[in-house]
């Protein structure tokens, strides 16, 4: 008992303090862990032989993390991602493991061997790529959709690949691994598809995916109501633990891959009432245990069996990631990515995966590849999965800033100029394009996901790709000339040097500015911006009138009162703007939090007086430039 609870507090203090470290020194919480897990394991030695057994365990998060990415795509979407996700996705395992076998085999190793090794290396690390992607805000990009597409694909190949690797045993190692790997330390592992032919295999796996779609659709949703009727949120997220453990153990049992399982279960269940509950119940967990994997990874790394062969590995490690990403560019020209998401797809994807350290075990106790060359391909997968946060450095630090200044090679060439320049035609962009061009204004509008731009050129609306981020290209669409600027971005950093610059260069521009949040709208109104709208408050004050009607308050009255609230709110804003301090939080700001309470309790009392609610509907309802609060106080 003292040994486990040692263990656990090594490795709940490592991550404590490894991971805050590197997030502060830009590096990123992945290899914050990875780092950790160095220096517990291989520099400390404070963990061990037991580093094995606990990745096993830590492997799950792999799994939780599909299934929540299978949350978030709901079948339409996925059938939309059919040619990213066989195209790209096939392509690039196919390509890859023809040419890492084609170099094995240069370096004298047997077809079957080589075969193995392409296949293991094929695979990329979803883990460590869609946990970055998330924590960059990368992951709507074209580069982050079509990382997404391939990884997405590979957990489906390596289906097909437990059924082949065992084909292309060596028989001179048969013996051996009969002798040293029968087994297992935990004895046998239960099966339902053993000794059973291959289209009765087939048969099985089947019917365990057709299981998994139809119980997700019809019995997931009456279990869910029943336990959530015992209003015990301990229970619920028991349950959906055990959603995910059962899903995971009957793939396990029929020989599929229990992150394909968890994966289409969340897909199916994309459409359901309780898909949020279940994801802030699972989230947890899978952070946890994927930061735990991340950290038994670099516990793993057998450091004497790297310097005994340390040109080698590393040899092997930059081959083969060089490989990979000259894969991927080629692919990211086929498919059409530009610019910045060219080269985040390339770099993204250029390391081996976890699944790696699964495929090689099995190559091993197959006798498909000898344990001296696994042992060191297991180095060369920990080490390209350790360079992957620096990958992304690099992206962030050396191609980003040189995409910002010389990306005219992708940018449209804008030829049209408009009394509004709206930049970004997400769902808040298309909106605003649609009620201005159907009231007669032209607009020039900009984009930075070519898969936009052209869908919505193929639809007839015109627009130009390019990052309105840049003043060239903001020059270029006619800020000299237009009357109005629309900042819909959803990238707010980008949004707020966007305000600034056009402020800078046209002092009576109208900038109409979309925030995520109330932070947002202070960085947006120092910036320059005239009208920010927040992302939910409208959709919020929407539903308070709704609330209100619900009470018995007539739709016109409470149409009134919600005005006065907004007018209220738009003033209170332009006045916590002044003392809002980006370097102290709010809550510890005492002036801010001073007037906010001043606020607060003014806006009761103005909705509770009668006369003055009366006095403010009415100049609320006064034509907008005959408002008089609409100056600033």
């Amino acid at each position: 008992m003292t040994g486990l609870l040692f263990q656990a507090f090594v490795y709940l203090c490592a991550a404590v303090v490894a991971v805050p470290v590197a997030k502060r020194l830009g590096l990123g919480s992945v290899l914050g862990y990875l780092i950790a897990g160095i220096i517990i394991g291989p520099a400390l030695g404070l963990v061990g032989s037991e580093t094995q057994g606990i990745q096993h365990i830590a492997e799950f998060g792999v799994v939780m993390m599909l299934f929540l990415v299978g949350l978030e795509l709901e079948p339409s979407t996925l059938w939309t991602m059919r040619h990213r996700l066989l195209g790209l996705g096939g392509l690039q395992v196919g390509v890859t493991t023809l040419l890492v076998m084609t170099g094995s085999m240069m370096l004298g190793q047997p077809l079957s061997v080589s075969l193995a090794i392409g296949l293991v290396f094929s695979l990329s690390s979803t883990a460590i790529v869609l946990q970055t992607l998330n924590e960059k805000g990368l992951m709507k990009s074209d580069g982050g959709q079509s990382s997404f597409s391939v990884l997405l694909f590979q957990d489906i190949a390596v289906i097909p690949m437990l059924a082949l690797i065992p084909l292309l045993a060596l028989p001179e190692l048969v013996q051996h691994a009969a002798e040293g790997h029968g087994g297992g330390e935990h004895g046998p592992e239960l099966s339902l598809v053993e000794g059973l032919t291959g289209w009765q295999v087939a048969i099985v796996n089947i019917g365990a995916i057709a299981a998994v779609v139809a119980g997700g659709h019809y019995l997931s949703r009456p279990l869910f109501r029943f336990i959530a009727a015992a209003k015990l949120r301990e229970i619920f997220t028991a349950a959906a633990l055990l959603l995910v453990v059962a899903i995971a153990f009957l793939m396990t049992l029929v020989g599929l891959s229990p992150a394909l399982g968890t994966f289409l279960a969340g897909v199916v269940l994309a459409n359901s009432e309780f898909r949020h509950e279940l994801e802030s119940d699972i989230e947890p967990f899978k952070g946890l245990l994927l930061g735990l994997f991340f950290i038994t990874v670099g516990t793993g790394i057998n450091f004497s069996l790297l310097y005994e062969n340390v040109g080698t590995v590393f040899g092997l490690t930059i081959g083969l990631m060089v490989l990979k990403a000259a894969v991927l560019l080629a692919l990211s020209y086929a498919f059409k990515l530009r610019g910045s998401d060219r080269w985040l797809f390339t770099l993204a994807l250029a390391q081996a995966g976890e699944f790696g350290f699964v495929l090689l075990s099995f190559t091993v106790q197959n006798a498909v590849i000898p344990v001296a060359i696994a042992d060191l391909l297991l180095l060369v997968v920990a080490l390209s999965m350790l360079l992957t946060p620096a990958l992304f450095i690099l992206f962030d630090r050396v191609v980003l800033p040189r995409m910002n200044e010389d990306q005219g090679r992708g940018a449209d060439e804008i030829t049209e100029k408009g009394s509004a320049i709206i930049a970004g035609m997400g769902r808040f962009g298309q909106v605003v394009n649609r009620v201005l061009k159907g009231n007669g204004y032209k607009t020039v509008v900009l984009d930075v996901s070519a898969d936009t731009v052209d869908g919505f050129n193929r639809f007839g609306i015109r627009t130009f790709y390019g990052d309105a981020a840049r003043p060239d290209l903001l020059q270029s669409a006619g800020l000299g000339e237009a009357n109005l600027l629309v900042v819909a971005i959803d990238d707010m950093d980008r949004a707020v040097e966007i305000v600034k610059h056009a402020r800078r260069e046209r002092p009576d521009l109208h900038i109409v500015a979309r925030a995520r949040n109330r932070h947002y709208v202070y960085e947006l109104y120092r910036a320059g911006a005239d009208d920010i709208v927040r992302e939910t408050f409208d959709s919020a004050v929407r539903a308070s009138r709704y609330a209100l009607e619900s009470f018995g308050v007539h739709p016109h009255e409470a149409e009134k009162l919600v005005t006065v609230f907004v007018d209220h709110d738009r003033s209170a804003i332009r006045r916590l703007a002044r003392l809002y301090d980006p370097e102290i939080p709010p809550f510890e700001n005492e002036p801010y939090m001073k007037l906010a309470s001043e606020i607060e309790k003014e806006l009761e009392d103005t909705l509770s007086d009668g006369s003055t609610m009366h006095d403010k509907v009415k100049r609320a309802w006064l034509p907008p430039g005959s408002k008089p609060d609409r100056e600033e106080p």
